[in-house]
Order: structure tokens, then C-alpha cells, then sequence
């Protein structure tokens, strides 16, 4: 969902699987276990009820949501503003910039309006980025984004790691370590599959706070740590057990540390 107040009157812990409700992408049993909740919990019914109305209003064919005109003219003045701003900054680009650079700036340019933010990532990440020419880990960056700006974070929507682990059979050819890292503060958020390097791989997707992490997962041969910060966005990369992991996030760069060091610690890699 993404209305902004979507989480104020429903429970901190089950906004998330109220989420997936709504949205209509929890498998039957968290369907069963959130449906066992709303017969308890006169707040997330609440919410619910308000949050389907919203959809059912907004679906009517001919409804129109006139802008308040002082909106509007804020609106616009920002807009205005951050242009201005964002043609400024450009003069003081290198020329030397390179082409996945300035992509990915125009990319984040424009996320500020969501409409735009996934006009710009499909236009750069799918038609102008040459297939099989990125380095892994600008691939691995686009993906992150792409994730984020096109609203497909998951394909399997659970914080179960028994119900993610067995969702990816018969999807890739290998079984991905996920773990549970809730107690360390990294709540697992579910996964899907993705698109690197030329093949099928598998997405793990966990939280820090407000902000998502996404782990990329392979077979490859093992490779050193490493630790970047590539176009504002840390990047990890390990291996264990056949596989190789990135985890990319806009968390701070000792937070996605903590986060490595915790998942090998519970893979046992």
C-alpha cells in the first residue's frame, strides 16, 4: 500500500503482513494467521475497512480529485525550485562523467515524483543500460533501484524464512541460505527472483529501520569481501558455500557491515 498513514491506526508489528492483506499477496497461511488477527483486533479492522474504501472510491471510473489550488502553486514552486537547483549542480558535473553515472543521476533526479522516478529507471535500466556490458555490481545497483522505484520488491511477501526458503523451488537452479535476523534488528521482508549477469538469481529482501537491504544471490566461485560505496549506495560482497552475496542499501555503511557479519554468522558460511 502506499498511502502515507496506511500504519497510524493499525499495530506497528502486523503493518507489514497488513500490507501484503490488502495487496493480496500473502500465501494462505499468513492469510489465515493475519485473518485470525483482524477477528481480535478492532484497530487493524479499522484501518483495513478505511484503506479498502480509499481503493474502492479511487477505482470509480469519471472520479476526479481536483488539486487544492495553494497545493498546486506550492507544488509547482518546488518543482520549479528543484530544477533550478538540479541545472545548477549539472554545470559542475565533469565532463568526463560516465554514461551509468549519469543515468543514474537522472534516475534519482526524478524519484522525487514516483510516476516520473519509474518513467526514468525503465527508460534508463531497460532500454539504453547494454545488455551484458555493466559491471556486476552496477547491475547489481540498477536491480536494487529498480526494485524500489518500479514496486515490485517482492514476489513472495513473508517474514517467515521457512516459507521464502521453499517459495524459490523449482524458480532457480540452487537453494539460497535465508535466515532469520529479526533479533538483530534486520526483520526479513520476503524475496523474489531477479535478473543478473545473464542469469536467474535469487533476492533476498530485508529491512533496517525505514530502509531496505537487498541481498543477491548466486552459485559462483568464491571471491574476497569487499566493501564500496558506489553512486551513494553501500555495497557488500561475500561468499560461502558455493555462493556469492551483494547486499546493496542506502543504510550507513556500518549498519550493512553488522548486517554481513550477522547473515554468515546464521548461514554458517
Amino acid at each position: 500500500m502506499t498511502d502515507e498513514n496506511a500504519d497510524k491506526g493499525s499495530c506497528p508489528e502486523w503493518s507489514i503482513m497488513l500490507h501484503g492483506f490488502v495487496d493480496d499477496e500473502l500465501d494462505s497461511v499468513h492469510t489465515a494467521q493475519f485473518e485470525s488477527h483482524l477477528a481480535t483486533c478492532p484497530d487493524c479492522t479499522a484501518e483495513l475497512e478505511r484503506l479498502q474504501t480509499m481503493r474502492r472510491l479511487t477505482r470509480r471510473d469519471g472520479v476526479k480529485w481536483p488539486m487544492p489550488s495553494a497545493v498546486r502553486s506550492t507544488l509547482l514552486d518546488a518543482i520549479a525550485e528543484e530544477s533550478r537547483s538540479r541545472a545548477n549542480a549539472r554545470r559542475g558535473v565533469s565532463a568526463q562523467e560516465t554514461w551509468w553515472a549519469r543515468g543514474l543521476r537522472y534516475v534519482k533526479e526524478w524519484s522525487f515524483i514516483p510516476s516520473l522516478g519509474v518513467l526514468a529507471a525503465s527508460a534508463f535500466l531497460f532500454v539504453n543500460a547494454p545488455t551484458g556490458n555493466l559491471p556486476i555490481q552496477d547491475e547489481v545497483l540498477a536491480s536494487h533501484i529498480r526494485s524500489l522505484l518500479a514496486n515490485h520488491l517482492t514476489d513472495v511477501l513473508t517474514s517467515d524464512q521457512h516459507t521464502v526458503k521453499p517459495w524459490f523451488d523449482g524458480k532457480i537452479d540452487f537453494s539460497p541460505p535465508v535466515v532469520d535476523l529479526a533479533p538483530q534488528g534486520f526483520p526479513l521482508v520476503g524475496g523474489r527472483v531477479d535478473y543478473i549477469d545473464g542469469k536467474v538469481v535469487a533476492a533476498l529482501i530485508y529491512k533496517r529501520r525505514a530502509h531496505i537491504i537487498n541481498v543477491f544471490v548466486w552459485p559462483d566461485k568464491p571471491e574476497a569481501e569487499t566493501a564500496d560505496t558506489h553512486e551513494g549506495y553501500n555495497v557488500v560482497r561475500w561468499s560461502g558455500g558455493g555462493l556469492v552475496f551483494y547486499a546493496v542499501s542506502d543504510v550507513g555503511a556500518s549498519d550493512l557491515a553488522a548486517f554481513r557479519d550477522d547473515f554468515i554468522r546464521q548461514a554458517a558460511l
